[in-house]
């Protein structure tokens, strides 16, 4: 499977593939052009009482993996497809957040890398 992570603040590349945006909210200073979307699917990125309660602490990060974890095993079919392309090509999970080990972009590509 062909998957990586990348701040969505970074330059699109060519090597990027298929670009997936991975946040709930769009991200801040970023326009649509810039962000060369192939996918913005606002259901595998984490609940919005989720994403408050974490609030990008990392002290909190081992616990919100195991409750982001249950979140995507709602998703199934979402997954399904974006695991069907990372199989084909290179796929991109984007992510707006400063902290790049302490993410929901790191937990999803984790999940799909066990699940599919």
């Amino acid at each position: 499977m062909k998957l990586q992570i990348k701040r969505i603040y970074e330059d699109a590349a060519n090597r990027d593939g298929h670009r997936v945006l991975v946040d709930r909210v769009w991200p801040r200073g970023v326009s649509k052009e810039d962000a060369r979307l192939d996918d913005w699917n606002k259901d595998i990125a984490p609940s919005t009482d989720l994403r408050k309660w974490f609030d990008h602490k990392s002290e909190r990060f081992s616990e919100f993996k195991n409750k982001y974890k249950k979140e995507l095993s709602k998703h199934t079919d979402d997954l399904k497809e974006i695991a069907s392309i990372a199989k084909e090509k290179q796929v991109t999970l984007l992510f707006g957040a400063k902290d790049e080990k302490h993410n929901q972009a790191v937990v999803l590509k984790e999940y799909l890398e066990s699940n599919f």
